[in-house]
């Protein structure tokens, strides 16, 4: 069998004949093929300087949170939230999308000395099943009456919107 080696003097060149392309246009080739799903279709982030605390044992949200409106209501939205936690005692922390809980009570921040910064990180991939305009927040409870659970800042956002 022979081998052929192509240098710079032997190169091919030419133009390919636009009947044998289906589409001429490498701008209006925007989708993945059929039945491939998880192309990032957009991405928003705030680093949010709002802190927030509280002392009681029902979910509370505080600053501005990240908002983005998804294209189509087969998508999904992959959040990060990342943020230094202070607790006395112990505390929860979870994502909320506008009014709904996320995460359940799932992130528990432990803490039996005042004022020691916790690091927390979550993240969730929602489906909203939407095409308005979504706000995520970080949400904090104490475990029981009368502890601090305080959220300080920065908070970290990151949302990304996935192809379904």
């Amino acid at each position: 069998m022979a081998i052929t080696r192509l240098g710079g003097a032997n190169a091919i060149t030419g133009t390919l004949p636009a009947t044998n392309i289906n589409d001429t246009s490498i701008g209006n080739i925007t989708a993945l093929p059929a039945g491939v799903g998880g192309k990032v279709l957009q991405v928003v982030q705030n680093l949010d300087t709002t802190s927030f605390n509280t002392t009681g044992t029902s979910f509370v949200t505080g600053g501005n949170g990240v908002t983005i409106t998804p294209s189509s209501t087969s998508n999904k939205i992959y959040i990060i939230v990342g943020y230094t936690g202070e607790v006395q005692g112990r505390g929860y922390s979870t994502i909320y999308r506008d009014s709904t809980n996320l995460n359940g009570s799932s992130q528990l921040i432990s803490n039996q000395l005042e004022n020691l910064n916790n690091p927390v990180f979550m993240q969730y991939l929602d489906s909203p099943s939407s095409t308005s305009s979504i706000t995520y927040k970080v949400a904090i409870r104490s475990q029981s009456s009368g502890q601090q659970n305080s959220v300080g800042t920065p908070i970290m956002y990151v949302a990304m919107e996935i192809a379904g």
